[in-house]
């Protein structure tokens, strides 16, 4: 089974996809998906679907779905002898476990290919780190699960994510800074510090890949912008990282343009 999480919920099987057009049932398959290959609680499933108000009828209804689920399995498998639904949506003691071959999540090799690229960077191979994060970066197309509504659980999990994407799109434009990638990806941070104006990391990172490309005063606007953001919007200065970084810029430091030295870090 192929599935994908990284945008609208896909599971396809032989071909057919077994995704329900039931919101409910839609999000019992996209909390077993996310915890493919590891059993998911009746209680949490119960949780999910109705949060607190879990109505007397729970277990018998979540019986109903998960029999839906596997009839969906069933149409897709056809007279396939070697499997059966139960193999795929598997009941364990206390819930179920949907059983999908490495690889065929999307969110599964997303996570994989972060840890694999976050690890190059910390060697220093910033080659292969930017390669990596940015190949799991793209098999995002849309928010994650933009097609189920998530209840308490599932929201958790999506924004696990969401931030495992964002930490995952900072290291990508470190390596690519290390790599003296300036003038590349100074298009995609502008657009970056546009969506997320008080974001600092983003803005760091633009002023340093402006300053390298020879354009100090530009880089000096994007902080000069920044700081006017966070004064009127929250009554705060920049961290003193991010004015650290706008005096060496000031002072022209050579240091900061060398592409290997380290960059501005929030924490």
């Amino acid at each position: 089974m192929d599935i994908t999480l990284l945008g609208r919920l896909g599971a396809v099987l032989d071909g057919v996809s077994v995704v329900p057009s039931a919101a409910k049932p839609r999000q019992i398959l996209a909390l077993l998906a996310l915890r493919a290959g590891r059993v998911v609680t009746v209680p949490t499933l119960m949780e999910e679907i109705w949060g607190e108000d879990i109505p007397r009828s729970a277990a018998t209804t979540l019986q109903t779905y998960i029999l839906q689920l596997r009839r969906r399995i069933a149409a897709a498998l056809g007279d396939e002898p070697a499997r059966q639904p139960k193999d795929i949506l598997v009941t364990q003691h206390g819930g179920y476990l949907l059983d999908v071959q490495a690889g065929h999540i999307d969110a599964q090799e997303f996570e994989r290919l972060c840890s694999a690229g976050c690890d190059a960077h910390e060697a220093g191979d910033y080659r292969t780190a930017a390669a990596l994060l940015r190949a799991g970066l793209d098999l995002w197309q849309e928010p994650v699960l933009v097609d189920v509504r998530v209840g308490s659980v599932l929201e958790l999990e999506t924004l696990r994510l969401d931030e495992r994407r964002m930490a995952a799109l900072e290291r990508r434009i470190e390596a690519d800074l290390c790599l003296g990638r300036y003038a590349e990806i100074v298009p995609e941070l502008r657009v970056l510090v546009a969506k997320h104006p008080m974001h600092e990391d983003f803005c760091a990172y633009l002023m340093t890949a402006l300053y390298r490309s020879n354009k100090a005063w530009r880089a000096l606007d994007a902080y000069q912008r920044l700081r006017s953001s966070l004064v009127e919007e929250l009554g705060l200065e920049p961290s003193p990282p991010l004015q650290r970084l706008h005096q060496s810029i000031l002072s022209m430091d050579p240091e900061t343009q060398h592409a290997h030295v380290p960059l501005f870090r929030a924490d």
